[in-house]
């Protein structure tokens, strides 16, 4: 299990962390709400552990941002809030479980297990074409000339975006908000980074070209040269 924690008291965070490696699980620990996000956003976990209040950001204001750019890893919100208005708060954000502190790292344990069980729920059934691409919004299956590619997942929600959009320009502020939810530029090279990777996937192998860049602006696809 690959577990995220966002958490800023570090005594908590060390203590999470030494126990779910000693249960063989692999943890990643962030400090701040903002850059758990972006975690959360760039890499694959099994599920999220975000602390409640947290300098800069809420927890909770976190993962409903998550949520609105489709982030739908499992998560539990841990807090030192026990008022049944802040569990509603978290789960209405889009929290699955809530647990207030202090705690037995058995039962968190448990439930973060629980949690990493859950399958998600699978979209209505859509096909997006663009000339001999086929995307599969259902399954995310994602072909091109009969061809399957193996797309990780901001991979294939940035690809889905701009079939969404074909033969427009869709700029970097653009790609940051609908994908990663983002109403802020980090300033890093995320998007390029990830463009790059799906660019070597959809079109290297390939006779042409899909994506074109325009240069300091952004992106277009289209299925003509």
């Amino acid at each position: 299990m690959n577990v995220l924690l966002v958490e800023d008291d570090q005594e908590i965070a060390d203590f999470i962390t030494r126990g779910l490696m000693q249960e063989g699980e692999s943890v990643h620990h962030e400090k701040d709400a903002r850059k758990g996000m972006l975690a959360a956003s760039t890499m694959d976990f099994d599920v999220l552990i975000f602390d409640r209040l947290m300098p800069g950001m809420d927890g909770i204001d976190a993962i409903r941002i998550l949520r609105q750019s489709q982030v739908n890893t499992p998560t539990i919100v841990l807090t030192a809030l026990t008022e049944t208005a802040d569990r509603v708060a978290g789960l209405d954000a889009g929290a699955d479980d809530y647990m207030v502190k202090p705690f037995a790292f058995s039962e968190l344990y448990a439930r973060l297990r629980a949690l990493a069980r859950r399958q998600p729920m699978q979209e209505t059934v859509n096909e997006l074409t663009l000339g001999d691409l086929v995307i599969n919004r259902t399954t995310r299956q994602v072909t091109r000339a009969g061809q399957l590619l193996d797309l990780l997942p901001r991979e294939y929600q940035i690809l889905e975006y701009l079939v969404q959009n074909p033969n427009q320009l869709v700029t970097k502020t653009m790609l940051l908000e609908k994908v990663w939810g983002f109403s802020f530029d980090p300033k890093t090279s995320l998007v390029q980074t990830h463009v790059s990777r799906l660019r070597t996937k959809l079109d290297k192998p390939f006779s042409f070209d899909l994506i074109k860049t325009v240069r300091g602006s952004g992106y277009i696809i289209s299925e003509h040269e």
